[in-house]
């Protein structure tokens, strides 16, 4: 008599080989027999990705538009502060006075007493604003900005400090323009 060992020796094959049954617990590994292989869904991965994409949009989208915001709220703020001190400077300080102050600081200051102001610091063409400081908030739907800085002549210097608020259009509630020290 021959063993299964000899056939093989002697280049026989058993005429059917045997199958190992799968382990108790664990599924066959390609399923069961005349079963179709199961696909793995690749659904799920992309919902997860898909659903961080959008907030990270979301999330660079907030980002964008708080800075635009921010960055116009201090743009408007210089423009004013620059207009403002452009004037003040080319001795259009009539119409600075009257496009730029708010009516409660028009009853602190008169515009005689502002014009004098102004023109006691005999400033001329070759001076230059630089602004050192500018706040820009929103609170309850008014708008404010402070603004300092120096204007710089040949020979001397202005100190400037503005605030401007409103609601919509910003109007000067505040101002020094004194030599500085």
């Amino acid at each position: 008599m021959s063993s299964p060992q000899d056939s093989y020796r002697h280049g026989h094959a058993d005429p059917a080989p045997q199958e190992l049954p799968p382990m108790p617990g664990q599924p066959a590994p390609f399923g069961l027999p005349g079963e179709r292989p199961r696909v793995q869904s690749r659904r799920k991965p992309g919902i997860v990705l898909g659903s961080i994409g959008g907030v990270l949009l979301l999330v660079i989208l907030g980002v964008v538009i708080l800075v635009n915001v921010v960055n116009s709220a201090t743009n408007q703020a210089r423009g004013l502060a620059d207009d403002f001190t452009k004037k003040v400077i080319a001795g259009e300080v009539s119409t600075a006075y009257d496009d730029y102050l708010d009516p409660l600081l028009k009853e602190q200051l008169s515009k005689e007493a502002f014009i004098s102001g102004v023109k006691s610091l005999e400033l001329d063409d070759s001076c230059t604003p630089a602004y050192t400081e500018l706040k820009v908030a929103t609170e309850n739907g008014m708008k404010s900005a402070d603004v300092a800085g120096q204007i710089s002549c040949s020979g001397k210097k202005v100190d400037l400090a503005y605030r401007f608020e409103g609601a919509n259009d910003l109007k000067m509630t505040n101002i020094k323009l004194r030599p500085a020290a």
